[in-house]
């Protein structure tokens, strides 16, 4: 395994804890292009600027990319439109390898791809007249044909590069002999890092509550029968915010992601028919179904949630408070008492100890923590329990809990037994890159590649010039 340039070793550190790296053409070592190239926002005569194999890149694809980055939450401020560029080259070499191997793209998995990035551009433009404007296209219909072959092609390059680096793995050996190639004086510095376990008591709904939720869903649907209009019971009485101001609408198909016992019922229906009230995660519902379009559902619906009583409030409180004490006492261990007590099935069996989302381990580094998870515990000691928190979660409601911080680890220099896992991921990204560079090097030599105009003036990190 090749030793790194240090550049090269902190830009995947960074990526492993949690930074943006786009690609192996926007993570640069080079001087900066020439030119009027590295304007990112530039307006110009749209034209073919490169071609790989049987596919071409257009001016406008470049603009395209950069509202893509911005759509999925992403910063533009630092990548050049020659950076972009080299971008998509990568990205037509593997979607035109991908051909040649035969890998297959379904269609509806770009078109719901599409249909989101869409949605994206008309939020900023305003309107979908402005974004076929933006793009210079003469219609709605061939922006779409466009944007649905550069998505299907992104696709295509996606499942590429996973052929390329699934099924590369690294030994501790390997792990070992990269970190030592990392000398003593550079190796990064980790932040704080903690360890969490949590309780969580959620106060109990009574039948009352929620008979009195039922007989109000099934007094709409009577409503709705003798003549009056579900879409206006909608927007008076649902309590889904995301469908309330157009009248309860979805449209759904088997793939979309809502909740199975949702999806359920809506299946089971006839067109015109209104189901009766049944329960989700969420509260209570009642659907009536508009069309029934192939796979595809229209419906409206409307969500009533039953309320906690303030008894069942101060019921919850009594008894986590209680709980915290016996912890204290040490009556029970924390992980005990979250197996036998906390109401949440997630992190139950493993004695309430969190999982971090990003990482899908155990360990929150204190900087990138959400914030409101970081305000309840960055002031905590290893071992010490938090206060009891009145928690809102969006499909639970309100529900109390209480923090422990099992481990704290403080800030530190990378170490081998300690960061194992993360030096091990640093590795593998190594190799995989590795495996990347000489796959487009070799791939570069064999296929046909033209860069037309003031673009032959980029400087990139692979050789699409084949000087």
């Amino acid at each position: 395994m090749s030793v790194m340039n240090n550049k090269r070793v902190l830009s995947i550190f960074l990526f492993l804890i949690g930074f943006s790296v786009f690609s192996q053409e926007i993570i640069k070592e080079k001087e900066p292009e020439k030119k009027a190239a590295t304007q990112q926002r530039r307006q110009k005569v749209d034209g073919i600027i490169a071609t790989v194999g049987d596919y071409t890149v257009l001016d406008s694809d470049i603009d395209k990319a950069f509202l893509e980055i911005e759509g999925s939450g992403g910063s533009i401020k630092d990548i050049t439109r020659c950076q972009m560029l080299g971008k998509l080259l990568e990205d037509k070499l593997y979607a035109h390898q991908a051909i040649q191997d035969s890998i297959v793209v379904k269609d509806e998995e770009v078109k719901e791809k599409m249909n989101q990035q869409i949605d994206y551009m008309v939020e900023q433009l305003k309107s979908m007249d402005a974004v076929v404007k933006y793009f210079k296209k003469n219609n709605e219909d061939e922006f779409k044909t466009e944007l649905f072959e550069i998505l299907k092609q992104q696709k295509l390059a996606s499942e590429m590069q996973k052929k390329i680096i699934d099924p590369i793995q690294i030994t501790p050996e390997e792990t070992r002999n990269f970190f030592k190639k990392i000398p003593e004086s550079e190796r990064p510095l980790l932040g704080a890092e903690l360890e969490i376990a949590q309780i969580v008591i959620t106060p109990k709904v009574s039948q009352v509550e929620k008979q009195a939720v039922i007989d109000r869903l099934k007094e709409i649907k009577r409503q709705v029968l003798e003549g009056a209009s579900f879409t206006t019971k909608a927007v008076l009485y649902t309590e889904d915010p995301g469908s309330r101001s157009s009248g309860g609408f979805y449209k759904i198909n088997k793939k979309t992601p809502f909740v199975k016992e949702f999806k359920d019922v809506a299946y089971s229906l006839q067109e015109g028919e209104i189901s009766e009230p049944f329960e989700t995660e969420f509260g209570f519902h009642i659907i009536y179904l508009e069309k029934i379009k192939g796979q595809d559902l229209e419906l409206r619906h409307i969500l009533m949630t039953p309320k906690v009583t303030p008894d069942a409030l101060k019921e919850a409180k009594d008894k986590i408070e209680l709980i915290k004490k016996r912890v204290q006492d040490k009556e029970i261990t924390f992980a005990e008492a979250a197996r036998t007590m906390s109401d949440e099935k997630e992190t139950r069996a493993n004695g309430g100890t969190l999982i971090n989302p990003k990482t899908q381990d155990t360990h929150f580094e204190l900087t990138k923590m959400d914030p409101e998870l970081y305000a309840q515990v960055s002031n905590m000691k290893s071992g010490e329990i938090s206060n009891v928190l009145l928690d809102e979660d969006p499909k639970a409601g309100k529900r109390y809990k209480i923090i422990m911080v099992t481990n704290k680890i403080e800030d530190h220099i990378a170490d081998f037994s300690k960061d194992y896992t993360k030096i091990k991921d640093l590795a593998l990204k190594e190799k995989q890159i590795n495996a990347i560079a000489k796959w487009s090097e070799q791939k570069i030599k064999e296929t046909y590649i033209k860069i037309n105009g003031e673009y032959r003036d980029c400087v990139f990190t692979n050789n699409w010039l084949k000087k």
